[in-house]
């Protein structure tokens, strides 16, 4: 037996439009006010952090896109997945960029980290249900 989360659908269908609309919401943000996410990319990645800004959020438009699109929903789950553990390293670096910020900035960094979790089994089960309907 297997268990659903409130409001999930067989196919995974409603997880991947919330996720989907919450990527293309997050990736026109690294347009409209890049200066946030260029400071939370580590001083160690040796590129253009502006650059790294627009690519990541290239990638967010792409893949929430893809998740709307039933053809492409499986593969575009994947690479949300993918996306997730390659922004995770800016998720921690915030942390060294809030240190001197009032609590509530630093209450916030720290409690983002664990909130990639859900976000990649979500991308996960998006991926295993679309498969399933898809092997019928």
């Amino acid at each position: 037996m297997t268990r659903s989360l409130p409001g999930s659908t067989a196919d995974g269908s409603r997880q991947a439009y919330l996720m989907g609309a919450g990527l293309i919401g997050m990736g026109a943000l690294h347009f409209a006010v890049p200066k946030g996410f260029d400071s939370i990319i580590p001083d160690e990645i040796p590129a253009d952090k502006r650059a790294l800004t627009y690519a990541s959020g290239v990638a967010e438009l792409l893949i929430g896109a893809g998740l709307l699109v039933p053809h492409t929903r499986r593969l575009s789950a994947l690479a949300a997945i993918a996306l997730f553990v390659a922004v995770y390293p800016a998720n921690v670096n915030t942390l060294r960029v809030v240190k001197d910020q009032p609590l509530g900035y630093r209450i916030a960094a720290v409690a983002r980290l664990p909130l990639q979790v859900p976000l990649i089994t979500t991308a996960w089960r998006i991926y295993r249900r679309v498969g399933r309907k898809a092997d019928r």
